[in-house]
């Protein structure tokens, strides 16, 4: 119910915007996410887990990269993949520096983009994380994908070439909250200035 759900949502979503529409399956179902965006001509996924081996709270979650690139082959489809490296609520099984996973994730696991999170939800990575990135990935692009509020826009629009955000703008900052509408149009009013 989960994949004809979220694919009922998204078509529902894609005829009311004009924008790339992307799909993620929590926790870690690219096969689904890549499955939707087909159905419904979606332009990309995100993937929390692409390559490696991570401790969560569901257990330890591996990464299916081959498995992913398989399917996407198979559908014959020009969905990109937008892997998170070290990615929030996931601990790596090693400790290995988040260039070298972004530069696996990249060319081992052939993601299009990668996504940099801070530990949790809300916290951003650090500058330092983003910017090693950066430099690992010449030509690939790099998202920030956590933390990002009107404070902090500036700062990681210089860095990052995109920002995924969510938390910041609910009411009282609460991620199963009602979008707060004055909050974006302020977030976007602040965002404009870095164009």
């Amino acid at each position: 119910e989960t994949i004809a759900s979220m694919t009922v949502v998204a078509v529902r979503v894609s005829e009311s915007v004009d924008i790339p529409i992307g799909i993620n399956v929590l926790r870690n179902d690219a096969k689904a996410a890549l499955a939707i965006a087909h159905a419904i001509g979606g332009k990309f996924i995100r993937v929390n887990i692409h390559v490696g081996a991570y401790v969560t709270d569901q257990g330890i979650i591996e990464g299916a990269a081959y498995e992913t690139l398989m399917l996407r082959k198979l559908l014959n489809v020009k969905v990109a993949i937008f892997a998170d490296v070290h990615v929030k609520h996931a601990y790596p099984l090693w400790n290995l520096d988040i260039g070298y996973v972004a530069k696996d994730a990249v060319t081992r696991g052939l993601a299009d983009a990668v996504i940099i999170t801070g530990k949790s939800t809300g916290e951003p990575p650090t500058l330092g994380d983003v910017l090693s990135v950066k430099e690992v990935l010449k030509g690939t692009p790099v998202f920030v994908g956590s933390g990002i509020d009107v404070e902090n826009v500036g700062v990681y629009l210089e860095v990052a070439d995109g920002l995924i955000v969510g938390t910041s703008l609910k009411i009282g900052g609460e991620t199963r909250n009602p979008v707060d509408v004055e909050k974006v149009r302020m977030f976007v009013k602040e965002a404009n200035n870095y164009r």
